[in-house]
């Protein structure tokens, strides 16, 4: 390995361990700094911290792999996402913001929907804890396969013999940064982390496809791929492909790690700043993964290279196309994909196991400094879970953040709406909505409608679960809230 590239890898990781370090200095001891850094961030770092900790390892891995196979027909998602996202920022953020500090200071969204709808607020706080926990393990292992893929990819052959293969060492490197700053400096330390990482990630994916189309030894055209139909949105789409695409937007809304942040910044006033930041962030970024898919694609085409797994494209032309010091930056903001986004699930993970289950049941008068404890021990543990399953080298990145991003999409995207802007909705169809949504996705996912649809359904290609999940979710909630409402109404009379 270039010592160029090692060093431009150890000062992002010294960087990261220090900016952890500064957090834990500066936050207050208790459970409030800790799981959301006293309400305190700045409008830009809550933008980039939303936007670095939604995009994970599949902006640079999965989502420049789907269009290096199959062309720009997959930049549908991107569009969802996009439309999505401003939405939530719109909706969402400034209404979450003010409700949850208003109704009883909450630091979790399991707190939230308890304080909002005291009725039921134990039973909504387990089972919406119970589904954080469970999609985010599954989450955060999409992320340390993307680092695995990493260090397989890029450091075959150099990294020292501990009797574990470069995909298993590159997932305990990951983790382990990961966990040091998260553990030791909470928050603030992520969303901080995630200001920085985002950075880092807009300037790669400008940069590589400049390089590509305008570099002196490696300009290519885009019509060096010959493949009919590759630059077009609806070359071999249908209506159902294009849906399930799309909707990928409607899981914002319900995406804990994401919304958080709409709960730690300063000011409500400060909301629609940060949103135009993010959204800002969000668009180059999303503008540069497709591009880096399709030019990619163009420079392989061009040059007779062999790619096994498309979705280590952007760590090949990371390689190939620039200098050791700028590829080691290049494979930083790689990591930092994947780094910002686990942080943040492992942060929201361990809220609930410490907010949610241990002051809940075990030890409803625990100290603040054990709190916080406690929160750096479930840390660890999700970590580990997710460990165990990223240990399959075969998983692929953007197929296990679409499985954990419907899952919450539709568990508490219509929950979260709804419980913001809807007067009439009860606890018993915030219970409804959330224990239909998971489980409808899971279900779709078990009979496999996600991948190819029955003969009873029309046949054809899978509808992605999130559609008639987040559908399911919300007609539950409005005809149990309905029904329950009148039931309640009628007791008073």
């Amino acid at each position: 390995m270039n010592p160029f590239t090692l060093g431009s890898l150890a000062i992002y990781f010294a960087l990261m361990l220090g900016i952890g370090v500064y957090a834990w200095r500066k936050t207050v001891k208790d459970s409030s700094g800790y799981l959301l850094a006293g309400r305190s961030l700045t409008p830009s770092v809550a933008a980039l911290s939303a936007g670095a900790s939604d995009m994970s390892g599949w902006l640079l891995l999965g989502l420049p792999g789907a269009l290096f196979a199959s062309g720009l027909v997959e930049a549908w998602i991107a569009i969802g996402l996009t439309v999505g996202a401003a939405l939530n920022w719109i909706i969402v953020a400034p209404r979450l913001r003010e409700q949850t500090e208003r109704l009883g200071d909450a630091l979790t969204i399991p707190q939230f929907l308890a304080n909002r709808f005291p009725d039921s607020g134990t039973l909504l706080r387990v089972i919406s804890a119970v589904i954080i926990v469970g999609f985010f393990t599954v989450y955060t292992a999409s992320g340390m396969v993307g680092g695995g893929k990493l260090f397989a990819t890029a450091f075959a052959g150099v990294l020292p013999d501990t009797g574990l293969s470069d995909y298993m060492l590159g997932i305990f490197i990951t983790a382990g940064i990961v966990l040091v700053y998260t553990m030791i400096g909470g928050f603030l330390a992520v969303s901080l982390t995630d200001f920085v990482q985002g950075m880092i990630m807009m300037v790669a994916l400008v940069v590589m496809p400049l390089v590509i189309f305008f570099g002196s030894e490696t300009a290519v055209q885009l019509s060096a791929v010959p493949q009919d139909g590759f630059l077009s949105l609806t070359q071999g789409a249908t209506l159902i492909s294009i849906i399930s695409a799309v909707t990928w937007g409607l899981g914002y809304f319900g995406q804990p790690h994401i919304i958080v942040r709409f709960m730690a910044i300063d000011k409500v006033e400060n909301v629609p700043t940060a949103g135009w930041i993010c959204m800002i962030w969000m668009v180059i970024s999303l503008a540069g993964a497709v591009i880096v898919g399709l030019s990619g694609r163009a420079y392989a085409q061009a040059n007779g290279l062999v790619v096994e797994d498309p979705e280590t494209i952007f760590i090949i032309l990371a390689n190939l196309l620039f200098h050791p010091a700028v590829t080691g930056f290049l494979y930083a903001a790689l990591l930092a994909a994947i780094m910002s986004t686990i942080s943040s699930q492992l942060l929201v993970s361990s809220s609930s196991l410490t907010e949610d289950f241990y002051r809940l049941f075990l030890r409803r008068n625990a100290s603040e400094a054990e709190a916080v404890n406690i929160g750096r021990l479930s840390v660890a543990l999700v970590a580990a879970a997710g460990m165990v399953i990223a240990a399959d080298p075969e998983s692929e990145v953007l197929g296990l953040v679409s499985n954990a991003w419907a899952g919450f999409g539709a568990a508490f995207g219509p929950l979260i709406l709804l419980a913001l802007t809807w007067n009439r909705m009860t606890g018993a169809g915030a219970i409804a909505g959330l224990v239909t949504g998971a489980g409808v996705v899971a279900g779709w996912i078990a009979l496999g409608w996600n991948k190819a649809l029955p003969s009873a359904l029309g046949g054809g290609p899978g509808l992605y679960e999130i559609v008639p999940g987040f559908a399911a979710s919300l007609l539950a909630i409005v005809l149990v809230s309905g029904m329950t409402g009148t039931m309640r109404e009628g007791a008073k009379a």
